[in-house]
């Protein structure tokens, strides 16, 4: 449980505010780090008649013949849990380090604390990473996959929701932290998917709920931070997890870039239009756009985003409504269909769909 790692920084940590010797030993007697590198490996009796007592030792001049390998000084048991994992120990006249001495084991107590409780979370974090990569790959689970879901407390309960979020690396590693403490007692999985890529999955959770909860997440996670979230579709079945991960890759991948949050049923259509790399499909695309620039094509693309409402649009493309009529009328006469109409502008719309990457 106490690593060499942990000892030495211990002892390093403990040393430059004491300015006294340190040694850190195991249950066995072994001391594992310490000021005076030549008694690293060593047993140290004292300690090991601590760890068997578990209580205070005093090594004094006159005794220190009964303890080989010691010096004196003072030795505390170091407990973890309500278990001893550790003996700690100062150099120098008990009489004098005796108030230190105690001060010594509280700290180590709680180096210890700290450290074993930032390992374990960064365990369960692992863990659910592990956990999450093999929901995804399969649909079909060994038996091992719903004990560890049982061990990180993930209930198996619908509807299952996969949201991926992407946000710049400089905001990637505090994000995991700031996402749990978000959803606090929700039960949910959260974890590192891919560079600068989370992913929540929620369970048990009402879709409405869910959603209100995302359409916070922005706004939580920082103010003009640039985050985008792809929220799935949601599933009955755990096995069916891997269906809402990739329709959430979807929402992501299809979703307008400057759109903060894009779910999967906005994107759902013109995800199935991707699907299709035929000839024919490209050729439907460029012969409906034929003549047409990069200012007409944008001003198509800003009119539908705008449900065809020319004012509005006109303040978004920062141009006077006339202008914007204008370029429609001059849409319908080069490719033959007019914007304003239904069948014409879906047309329209399918060929947008189509040509963009």
């Amino acid at each position: 449980m106490l690593t060499k790692q942990l000892a030495n920084q211990i002892v390093e940590q403990t040393m430059i505010r004491l300015n006294r010797n340190i040694n850190v030993m195991d249950t066995n007697g072994m001391i594992l780090a310490s000021g005076e590198q030549e008694r690293v490996e060593r047993i140290h009796e004292g300690a090991l008649h601590v760890a068997k007592t578990q209580k205070p030792l005093w090594i004094t001049e006159k005794n220190t013949h009964k303890w080989p390998g010691s010096k004196p000084g003072i030795n505390m048991p170091v407990y973890f849990q309500q278990h001893l994992i550790a003996v700690i120990g100062i150099t120098g006249n008990p009489a004098v380090l005796k108030d230190v001495a105690t001060l010594l084991q509280l700290t180590t107590e709680m180096m210890i604390h700290q450290s074993l409780i930032v390992s374990k979370s960064e365990w369960k974090r692992k863990m659910k990473e592990m956990v999450f990569e093999e929901l995804i790959s399969s649909t079909s689970y060994p038996p091992v996959l719903y004990e560890r879901l049982d061990r990180l407390g993930f209930p198996l309960r619908s509807p299952y929701v996969t949201i991926l979020l992407e946000l710049p690396s400089t905001h990637y590693h505090g994000a995991v932290q700031q996402l749990e403490d978000y959803f606090d007692k929700d039960e949910v999985m959260v974890g590192h998917y891919q560079l600068n890529e989370l992913f929540i999955l929620t369970a048990g959770i009402k879709v409405e709920e869910v959603h209100k909860k995302i359409e916070k997440l922005p706004a939580f996670l920082q103010k003009n931070l640039s985050v985008r979230l792809g929220a799935g579709k949601p599933v009955e079945t755990i096995e069916e997890v891997q269906q809402s991960f990739q329709t959430a890759k979807l929402a992501l991948q299809y979703g307008q870039p400057e759109t903060k949050i894009t779910f999967f049923e906005e994107v759902e259509v013109l995800s199935l239009l991707k699907k299709s790399n035929s000839t024919e499909a490209k050729q439907f695309s460029n012969r409906v756009l034929q003549g047409l620039d990069e200012k007409y094509c944008t001003t198509l693309v800003e009119y539908f985003k705008c449900d065809q409402q020319l004012a509005i649009c006109a303040e978004v493309l920062t141009i006077h409504r006339h202008t914007l009529t204008y370029r429609l009328k001059k849409i319908h006469e080069t490719t033959g269909y007019n914007p304003s109409t239904f069948q014409d502008a879906l047309v329209l719309q399918l060929a947008l769909w189509l040509v963009s990457e």
